[in-house]
């Protein structure tokens, strides 16, 4: 497969071809003061930001990428009581403690729910939020109202379910592609409190319009993320579609998320 045209063919899927010699030269606009925090997805950690970290941040832009209570190199903090709200205030920690100022937050999948409730506690920190093939969650509502049927086996009652929720069998199921990627991911990958699904999102204020809202679609076969995606449109959110690197195309397409993140913040 020639990487040339596959990569023009997906900044064209994309709308993007103009940017396609910019993304070769490496001629983006370069903005000292924008500063990514990327927001990993459940059963994820930091760690699976690792090459599109080391992309932004060769193309100029200061990266965090936390992890969230209990999971990743924090994993030996989870408890039952790690809901939602732990994990936006993970993250609207790093914000204050860091002094962070002008932030594109990006969440990934569950990273939605985390970075909605974050805009409705420091929206002035916030220059831009990017739904990264994530739930886009309505106020009062967790994560579960949005799975079809609501019948999830974690809707239970809590003395009739595990409280620790497993990560799917293998990366694979991601979209992780490569045999090395999929090693890799699979020993990091690891269970998330229940909680997390259970407890809604509250926003606390309302989210200005001066931020500004991306939804980047990566699957097609997930109900809840299609809707989200239209749902995003329907409310005049700037939209991306890219299907060519699976859930978790980060780790299986990071320069082609790359150049999506760094087109988004124009």
């Amino acid at each position: 497969m020639n990487t040339k045209i596959s990569r023009r063919k997906i900044l064209a899927s994309l709308g993007l071809l103009p940017f396609a010699g910019l993304a070769a030269t490496g001629q983006f606009s370069k903005p000292e003061d924008t500063v990514f925090v990327l927001v990993h997805g459940a059963w994820h950690g930091g760690w699976c930001w690792k090459k599109v970290k080391v992309l932004l941040e060769n193309a100029g832009y200061p990266v965090y990428t936390p992890t969230l209570t209990g999971l990743g190199e924090r994993s030996h903090l989870l408890h039952e009581e790690v809901g939602l709200d732990i994990h936006i205030q993970d993250i609207v920690s790093v914000l204050e403690y860091e002094d962070l100022k002008n932030v594109v937050l990006v969440g990934h999948s569950y990273g939605g729910m985390v970075i909605t409730g974050v805009a409705g506690k420091v929206a002035e920190r916030l220059s831009h939020l990017i739904y990264f093939d994530a739930f886009l969650p309505e106020n009062g509502k967790a994560l579960k109202d949005y799975l079809p049927g609501n019948n999830s086996e974690n809707n239970q009652p809590q003395e009739k379910r595990d409280w620790k929720v497993p990560p799917r069998s293998t990366a694979a199921e991601f979209g992780v592609r490569e045999k090395e990627d999929i090693e890799w991911a699979e020993k990091r990958l690891g269970p998330q409190s229940a909680k997390t699904f259970m407890q809604p999102v509250t926003i606390e204020n309302p989210i200005p319009d001066s931020i500004k809202k991306v939804y980047i679609q990566l699957t097609d076969d997930s109900p809840w993320f299609v809707e989200a995606a239209e749902r995003a449109q329907k409310n005049g959110v700037q939209y991306y579609k890219f299907l060519g690197g699976g859930h978790d195309a980060m780790i299986s397409q990071p320069e082609e998320i790359t150049t999506i993140l760094k087109s988004a913040i124009k």
